[in-house]
């Protein structure tokens, strides 16, 4: 994609390719912590897949894993999303926990919508 990155609102770095390197890369730069669970998860998938004989689990591993990149590439969008968790963890009543939840199915679905399909 050829999207700019705005100092307040634009994503850190373009969409990338859903492929292991592609997102192993975008991960590196935008959440360089979360490696090591992308290559436990991916880990994972390809033992999963080998031992079903489907490529499902490597499908799953790379919607996942793209979702997740789209959401940590706009800064604001992902401390939001922190944000969400904190407040559904902590709700005390039903009005609070659905509007959190409601909005961070907001997130989760513009972070779909922007993934690149998987086999589809």
């Amino acid at each position: 994609m050829t999207e700019q990155s705005s100092a307040h609102d634009g994503p850190l770095i373009p969409m990338p390719v859903l492929t292991p390197s592609a997102l192993r890369a975008a991960v590196a730069q935008i959440a360089p912590g979360e490696l090591p669970a992308f290559v436990e998860h991916l880990d994972r998938a390809v033992e999963q897949a080998a031992r079903n004989g489907t490529i499902a689990p490597l499908r799953t591993f790379l919607q996942w894993w793209g979702e997740f990149v789209a959401i940590q590439r706009y800064p604001a969008r992902a401390a939001r999303l922190r944000e969400l968790e904190v407040v559904a963890e902590e709700a005390t009543d039903r009005e609070a926990l659905g509007s959190a939840l409601a909005e961070m199915r907001q997130i989760m679905d513009a972070a779909h919508r922007e993934t690149p399909a998987v086999g589809r």
